[in-house]
């Protein structure tokens, strides 16, 4: 893994944790998600517009056809992932789509990119794997919906890995600018969740009025921290950045153990230290 690969990587890793940081923090529903992808498309509104006009004039049939199939996943994944944490428990469906995700995307990356797999970088990224499980929490045998749990968090994980392989083609083949690509999905997001801001718009009034600092830096960093991600794809091998990727992870635990007092901060280390080696591992591969 080159060493700017991994720097935009761990950089999409600290936009990560700070965009997760905030909405933990704002602790608000899909009004919050909404507000900030509208910011979000306001924000990165010139930029996209420019890129369009100037370094990607046109889209050709199969650039639309996978920037839309993005748009379509990560919409999938993102309703998926809503409804099983109303219908499973977090402390399942979460670490398994977490776990999952990265797994599937090496898995995929190798059978349909033809990407190749070294012993180094199946031992890092299987360390990160299971570092990330137990950092957030692991197979909870005392969760209320067991099987509905880990069902919605392995198709969460099955949407995650597929949509990393989709962009990282979309982006590295098809030449599709990585902002674009995640703009059009911050569109949809805005446009999924409309319905749902306009019944709870006294609670998008309280947050924009109470954390408009907050909700334009998670409106700033959410976007980023995939453009980041896409980016690296554009000329590093997905089995590389997908299980590096999963550090914010790490960051956004150890960040709301210290800042947010949510505690097991010694427990949450020695596995933050499983993380490390492993991202190691596959830095020097």
């Amino acid at each position: 893994m080159t060493v700017f690969g991994l720097v935009l990587v761990l950089s999409a890793a600290v936009c990560h944790a700070t965009w997760n940081f905030f909405v933990k923090r704002i602790n608000g529903g899909p009004e919050l998600i909404w507000l900030f992808s509208v910011v979000s498309v306001v924000l990165y509104l010139p930029v996209a517009a420019y890129i369009l006009a100037i370094q990607q004039r046109t889209l050709g049939l199969s650039q639309s056809a996978f920037v839309i199939g993005s748009a379509i996943l990560h919409l999938g994944y993102f309703l998926l992932l809503q409804k099983g944490y109303r219908r499973g428990d977090l402390s399942l469906v979460y670490p398994t789509a977490r776990a999952t995700g990265p797994f599937l995307s090496t898995v995929f990356a190798v059978a349909l990119l033809g990407e190749t797999l070294s012993p180094q970088i199946a031992a890092g990224g299987a360390a990160v794997i299971i570092g990330v499980l137990c950092l957030t929490g692991g197979f909870k045998r005392d969760a209320k919906s067991a099987p509905a749990s880990i069902l919605f968090g392995l198709a969460a994980g099955l949407l995650i890995g597929s949509y990393t392989v989709w962009d990282a083609y979309a982006v590295s083949v098809l030449a599709v600018q990585p902002l674009l690509l995640d703009y059009v999905s911050s569109i949809g997001r805005s446009i999924l969740l409309a319905p749902i801001a306009a019944k709870r718009k006294a609670l998008v009034k309280r947050h924009w009025a109470n954390h408009r600092l907050e909700v334009i830096a998670i409106a700033v960093f959410n976007p980023l921290a995939y453009i980041l991600v896409l980016y690296a794809l554009t000329f590093t091998p997905v089995v590389y950045v997908a299980p590096t990727r999963e550090v914010g992870v790490l960051i956004t635990v150890l960040m709301g153990s210290v800042l947010l007092g949510e505690g097991e901060l010694r427990k949450r280390m020695i596995w933050a230290v499983l993380i490390v080696i492993g991202t190691a591992l596959l830095a020097t591969a």
